[in-house]
């Protein structure tokens, strides 16, 4: 098999790097380990800044974004028994969020790229890389996982397989800087059927642990408690995981979530990653292979897409002009954005949540700074320019 650009991982990154090429006129083969099942329906957070909501919209891929996604003007963050809500539009001069779950945008962008008669290689394992330095790099993959060893050859290839994929341990051993931080705690989440209690996201800090109100739907909420890393599951019924719930979200006004049957529940571990370069010869890492980010200022998902925006462009001027200077700025591009990000979503969840540990100093300190946020019009701006998404280039 041969293609233009060869790309490993069917998430948000791959995919929408295969549709922003393909409106370039640039031929790409899509491969990806799981079925096209499962890819839709792993449900993940899904919270767009107003530039990954604009792009889709622009590049065709928004209708339903547009009908179904739930717009935000604001968020709020809770501490000392009360909500102090943040006005994104009004302190950024019109910018907002949209809720619509991850698994929404990769349905939009796998059904636009089938549509298009574009290649999407389901059930196709990547077991390797090759001559990633060379003219014509190749993935090498095996269909439904066993069989007959296949190959495609590109002239390049985006790595977009993920933090387990086989992309990025490609690259010869000691040539990228990895940086990593790993958090001491963890997100128990749960979705539940019931309407959301709060038009908006509420952020607390309570003195038991951080918790977080989303939501999916008009009638679905999306919860989270911050908890130990090595929790069980098992030892979360229904029943504490919502008096958890009540204990942490409440406020002194009578507000508290709406309750509702559980419909999923889970355990997700908290760490930042970044590697450096991106890239390595024809290789080009982008969103979770080179990087992740706490999901605390929900940046994953946006911060895959503005890569393969960079990337895309990159490419297409590769192909109309020969140039490879924007090729070359990819990786130094790309990392200005996410060392900001990477700031951004670190500060979110230090200001936010309680560490084993620390004394009243320590949660004095943090509440005055969480009375500083939502008392100074500058603070309040950093943090909404920031939420809302810094500029994609």
């Amino acid at each position: 098999m041969r293609t233009q650009v060869g790309i490993v991982g069917a998430g948000p990154a791959g995919l929408m790097l295969s549709h922003l090429l393909h409106l370039q006129g640039i031929e790409s083969v899509l491969i990806e380990a799981r079925s096209r099942e499962y890819v839709e329906g792993r449900i993940r957070a899904g919270v767009l800044e107003q530039a990954t909501a604009d792009l889709l919209i622009e590049t065709g891929v928004g209708d339903r974004l547009r009908r179904e996604g739930l717009l935000h003007h604001g968020i709020k963050l809770s501490f000392g028994g009360r909500h102090h809500r943040i006005d994104l539009t009004g302190l950024t001069g019109g910018s907002s969020v949209t809720v619509y779950a991850q698994h929404e945008v990769l349905k939009d962008l796998i059904k636009a790229r089938l549509d298009a008669g574009g290649q999407i290689l389901f059930e196709s394992a990547a077991v390797g890389l090759r001559d990633l330095d060379a003219p014509t790099p190749a993935i090498r993959f095996r269909k439904d996982g066993e069989g007959e060893l296949r190959e495609l050859a590109c002239d390049f290839i985006a790595g977009c397989d993920g933090n387990h994929g086989v992309c990025r341990p490609s690259i010869p051993e000691g040539v990228p800087a990895v940086y990593e931080r790993i958090y001491p705690f963890a997100w128990l989440g749960i979705l539940a059927d019931a309407p959301p209690s709060s038009d908006e996201l509420i952020y607390t800090c309570h003195e038991r642990g951080f918790a977080l109100f989303s939501m999916r739907s008009p009638k679905v909420t999306r919860l989270y408690l911050q908890c130990a890393p090595a929790e069980e599951i098992a030892n979360w019924p229904d029943d504490r995981i919502w008096e958890e719930l009540h204990t942490r979200l409440a406020t002194n006004d009578g507000w508290a979530p709406a309750a509702g049957p559980i419909l999923q529940k889970g355990v997700t571990g908290m760490h930042s990653f970044v590697v450096e370069p991106m890239r390595y010869g024809r290789l080009f890492l982008a969103g979770d292979a080179a990087h992740i980010v706490p999901p605390t200022g929900a940046k994953g998902l946006n911060l895959a897409v503005a890569d393969v925006r960079v990337l895309a462009r990159a490419l297409a001027d590769f192909y109309v002009s020969g140039r490879r200077h924007l090729l070359d700025q990819y990786s130094q591009t790309c990392l200005r954005r996410v060392w900001k990000v990477q700031r951004f979503s670190w500060w979110m969840t230090s200001l936010l949540h309680r560490l084993e540990g620390e004394n009243g100093f320590d949660q004095r300190r943090q509440l005055a700074e969480l009375d500083y946020v939502t008392s100074s019009r500058a603070a309040m701006t950093t943090l909404a320019e920031n939420y809302v998404g810094l500029p994609m280039e």
